[in-house]
């Protein structure tokens, strides 16, 4: 039986790959031929503090940026209090060449030589910002880890983009896979609010600005909300009773609020995050190029009249459910288990 172990970050505030990484995990572990297990990740409270004390007196350090392999220790009690999750945790950084196969993220990429290719061990690299492949400055391991790695898994063609003109002889390594929204669970309700809802982690100077310049535009019977370490049910609910969605993203895989807020029957405007270029369109999506304030408050005020967005919005809700549902994601899992 093929045990797939995925390795993660520890997760202290609310992150979608996160939580993308145990569900394909949960799954894995309930088919009869795989099992799977993960491994959670942080910095020593040591390098923790040195770190710190490093950015703050601004040593200039030529040499490695990121993580360290020895700055690394397992996280044995993660709680994860935003999002429901069952998984099965590995404490010890031990595999065995036959049976273990082991999925990196990208940001731990430039580890794989320290503790899988010299011990043969076969893993793959789970890209899921491809602005984000560059966690160190050691190009020589990142160059050997995508070049030794079974496959490169993607859930978007902006990460194959990136990943290929990084490097481009992994090109034919890719393999898609699909991350799912529960649209059950995001399903829009009749009774909205007059409510303005977005993210204050991204961004969260565009977002201050955009919010001081709509304050004495906004009609008086109309709220914003901020969403804020809150669970995934919490964010959930907001979101159902929002009407316009604010995307801060920028430079991400694929972000998941603007896809749940779409679901949630939300008018969705702001930045793509790039990635976001897959699904974004009217009349769900307003597109704001990153930057231009004054347009993104123009389509905030705009979009406060629109009485007939719901109706207008049902094919494109369709599809997107569609896309990333569930069903989807399973069958891009086992795509990928075949292939190991």
């Amino acid at each position: 039986m093929k045990n797939i172990i995925f390795l993660v970050d520890s997760m202290k505030t609310p992150s979608g790959g996160g939580k993308i990484i145990h569900q394909y995990s949960s799954y894995i572990n309930s088919l009869n031929k795989f099992t799977s297990s993960v491994i959670h990740l942080e910095k020593k409270k040591l390098y923790k503090w040195v770190n710190s004390i490093k950015k703050k007196i601004n040593f200039k350090n030529k040499t490695y940026s990121g993580w360290k392999f020895k700055e690394l220790k397992i996280k044995k009690n993660e709680n994860f209090r935003w999002f429901d999750s069952e998984i099965k945790r590995k404490n010890k950084l031990n595999f065995d060449e036959e049976n273990d196969f082991v999925i990196l993220p990208e940001i731990f990429a430039h580890f794989a030589e320290d503790f899988l290719i010299d011990k043969k061990i076969p893993y793959a690299i789970f890209v899921q910002n491809g602005y984000a492949i560059f966690p160190t400055n050691e190009i020589r391991k990142l160059n050997l880890a995508y070049k030794k790695a079974k496959f490169i898994l993607s859930y978007s063609k902006d990460i194959e983009d990136c990943v290929t003109l990084a490097f481009p002889t992994a090109k034919n390594k890719i393999l898609k896979v699909i991350p799912s929204v529960n649209s059950r669970k995001f399903k829009s309700v009749s009774k909205k609010k007059n409510l303005i809802t977005y993210m204050p982690r991204k961004l969260p100077k565009h977002s201050e600005l955009i919010l001081s310049f709509i304050k004495n535009s906004l009609p008086l019977n109309w709220k914003i909300k901020a969403i804020s370490n809150l669970s995934e049910t919490e964010v959930c609910n907001v979101l159902k009773k929002s009407k316009i969605f604010l995307s801060f993203s920028e430079l991400e895989g694929l972000g998941l609020p603007p896809i749940e807020a779409a679901l949630a029957g939300n008018k969705v405007v702001g930045y793509t995050g790039e990635a976001g270029n897959e699904y974004w369109g009217e009349p769900i999506f307003t597109e704001v190029k990153n930057g231009d304030i004054k347009n993104f408050c123009k389509n905030i005020l705009k979009n406060i009249k629109n009485r007939n967005f719901k109706k207008k919005a049902l094919i494109q809700k369709k599809k997107l459910s569609e896309k990333y549902s569930i069903l989807n994601e399973k069958k891009s899992i086992m795509n990928f288990l075949k292939k190991i």
